[in-house]
């Protein structure tokens, strides 16, 4: 099994609740779990994550209170393909977006790189954003 080089490891209020929503709706799967734990090492399209309910509060790295959202201050980028079709079934499932899907231009040092893109929350406020590159154009 390879693991990338930075495999984000977030904590949640219910691991049943987490791995529904990461495995049925948005189509990660189980690389390996520790049940008794309620951990899950889960992945989709190259994009590693780590979940873990937060039971043993003296066994987790918590650098302070953990309050809902879990997530506030950040959002995990994750290139996909497909994004239209994930969009939609997202939708089709009520799932509410933080940000509607949008196509965004993005300047590099030597050119631009656009993405349709759009942010969904996890159940446990963990802001997620899919992406789909959509082409290159060098700058003016």
């Amino acid at each position: 099994m390879h693991m990338n080089p930075l495999v984000p490891e977030l904590y949640c209020s219910d691991i049943a609740t987490s791995l529904n929503f990461y495995c049925n709706i948005l189509g990660f799967s189980i690389v390996y779990d520790r049940p008794e734990a309620k951990f899950a090492f889960i992945q989709r399209e190259g994009v590693q994550l780590m979940i873990e309910e937060l039971t043993d509060k003296d066994r987790k790295w918590l650098s302070g209170p953990l309050e809902q959202p879990f997530g506030r201050g950040a959002n995990l980028q994750m290139t996909t393909t497909a994004i239209d079709t994930l969009y939609e079934k997202l939708r089709a499932q009520d799932i509410p977006f933080f940000m509607e899907i949008e196509e965004k231009w993005y300047r590099r040092e030597h050119d631009t790189v656009g993405n349709r893109q759009f942010v969904v929350q996890d159940p446990d406020g963990y802001l997620l954003r899919f992406s789909e590159t959509i082409g290159t154009k060098p700058n003016a």
